[in-house]
């Protein structure tokens, strides 16, 4: 049923790959694919991160955690951007697993992000607020938009996802010398928009250990061909801003598009990837993300690694799929990031650690 389902999508077959080393050279022409065509040229990598603590709670969730407010200073091109960051690390005797997330709050906890959940399944959490990052308009003279991205947006200028991206790769820089952190085991994770943005950070930086992306829908890990709900030309207009100037031209040209973004959700490969969906989503459109990831199993399976395992069906409210390296679940309500999503990553997250 489902292979008849993805036919009817008519989508641009992905690269059959023998081998992780042809994979890495096939993977990295499919991201300069989507670089050029849909999120624009990636911000240059910085010289270094400096983090500095600004405020910290060693009592934090009743002495189970510690909370850091912090302050990272990037070095790119010879110029300084600083941004802060939130965190909350549990009390354990060996380093931790973490999270990466691309907020839409300030502050942890928040609604989004349960942390006392997060912190007693064994996990911290490093937050940041992404207009911090830059504003989410057409105004590319604030924040890292107004730092890196002077002059003339050109054809592939990268639009404020890549920006939102950025930044995630720069808390994953941090992490990697950071005190009771395993770096190694760290997943980036968003939700709608930013859910677009955690993809993205995935696909570019192969330190991620898990991508998930929550409701992402159009333009991220929902299929463009044959989606219902919001569109190219929906998101393009309202939104020109987060991509690069030239994807706004596919408009009703779905079909031209060399890729779609199965392909992007592949390129997290042989890593881990996890998408959500909620039942009354439509404008994100559930059975489209779900088809992505039918879609994007080949690749892992290629690689000798469990793909998407799934029944031969559309998914039902409340099922969650979790054995392979693609996870997903259906939850009843509409667009949001819920306490209820939060345990399905955990559980997926530790079902996995190595």
């Amino acid at each position: 049923m489902l292979q008849e389902k993805l036919k009817e999508r008519a989508l641009p077959p992905l690269p059959v790959v023998s081998s992780e080393e042809e994979w890495e050279d096939v993977r990295q022409n499919l991201l300069r694919q989507f670089c050029r065509e849909e999120y624009g040229v990636p911000l240059p990598e910085a010289q270094s991160v400096t983090v500095q603590v600004i405020t910290e709670d060693t009592n934090c969730l009743a002495g189970k955690a510690h909370f850091y407010k912090l302050c990272l200073t990037t070095r790119v091109q010879g110029q300084e951007f600083s941004f802060p960051v939130e965190a909350v690390v549990p009390y354990r005797p060996e380093p931790v697993p973490a999270f990466v997330c691309i907020s839409f709050f300030e502050h942890v906890p928040n609604f989004s992000l349960p942390a006392e959940d997060v912190v007693d399944a064994g996990f911290a959490a490093f937050s940041f607020h992404y207009t911090d990052i830059t504003t989410d308009d057409g105004d590319f003279s604030t924040g890292i938009a107004g730092l890196l991205g002077k002059g003339d947006r050109n054809k592939e200028a990268p639009g404020k996802l890549m920006m939102w991206a950025w930044a995630a790769q720069r808390v994953m820089d941090a992490l990697q010398n950071f005190p009771g952190i395993d770096p190694s085991q760290v997943a980036v994770v968003g939700h709608s928009r930013l859910g677009k943005a955690a993809l993205l950070a995935g696909a570019l930086d192969t330190r991620f250990t898990l991508v998930i992306a929550n409701e992402s829908g159009c333009s991220g890990a929902a299929l463009s061909r044959g989606k219902i709900g919001e569109d190219i030309r929906a998101i393009t207009k309202t939104f020109p801003f987060w991509f690069c100037p030239v994807y706004g031209t596919y408009a009703g040209r779905e079909e031209e598009l060399l890729f779609d973004q199965h392909a992007l959700l592949a390129l997290c490969a042989p890593r881990y990837a996890y998408v959500c969906s909620a039942q009354e989503d439509l404008w994100a459109d559930p059975t489209s993300e779900f088809l992505s990831c039918v879609a994007a199993s080949p690749i892992w399976e290629s690689l000798g690694k469990p793909g998407f395992c799934t029944p031969d069906r559309l998914p039902e409210v409340g099922d969650a799929f979790g054995d392979g390296s693609i996870g997903y679940h259906l939850r009843a309500g509409a667009h949001g990031l819920l306490r209820e999503d939060w345990l399905h990553f955990l559980a997926f997250f530790r079902h996995h650690l190595t």
